[in-house]
């Protein structure tokens, strides 16, 4: 009688179908299948022609979705888990970090302006030159020079730096 090689042997360890992996996140199918596709989630093995995942792949899966709520993209989400070490991996989280610390101070800025917008105190806040100064600076116009409007009757943003 001859014996199997081990990686020949079926696993015992339990396995789900692709239907009960996705069930269990709340995704389709078709979701998984795409992880699959672009390297993010390891080709399942199959049985009967059927994808059957292992206790590794529900991990997977949780980590590829909590990196997606902390904001790294497909791709990046792909590198963290490619990476063969922890320098490597904290190296490309330091990048994501200096990114969403970049967001934040442009959402200050804008929440910033909004609030002062809110309790200016002129009536119509296009009047107003903290927000006139802001609008230039956005969109990069010397606020010594004249500008003229693009719009032929001046009716667009462009007229708020005009005046």
């Amino acid at each position: 009688m001859k014996s199997t090689p081990a990686a020949a042997q079926p696993s015992s360890e339990p396995t789900c179908s692709i239907g009960e992996l996705a069930a269990r996140f709340g995704l389709a199918t078709h979701v998984l299948r795409h992880w699959e596709s672009v390297g993010l989630l390891t080709p399942a093995a199959r049985v009967s022609g059927r994808r059957r995942y292992t206790q590794s792949h529900i991990a997977r899966v949780a980590l590829i979705l909590h990196s997606k709520q902390v904001g790294l993209g497909l791709a990046r989400t792909r590198d963290l888990l490619d990476a063969c070490d922890g320098p490597g991996r904290r190296s490309i989280l330091r990048s994501h970090l200096e990114e969403l610390d970049a967001q934040l101070a442009r959402i200050r800025t804008s929440k910033n302006l909004i609030n002062h917008v809110l309790t200016c105190r002129y009536e119509d806040f296009t009047e107003c030159p903290r927000f006139r100064a802001e609008i230039a600076a956005t969109a990069g116009i010397d606020r010594e020079q004249p500008t003229r409007s693009p719009h032929p009757r001046g009716r667009c943003a462009a007229h708020l730096v005009d005046r």
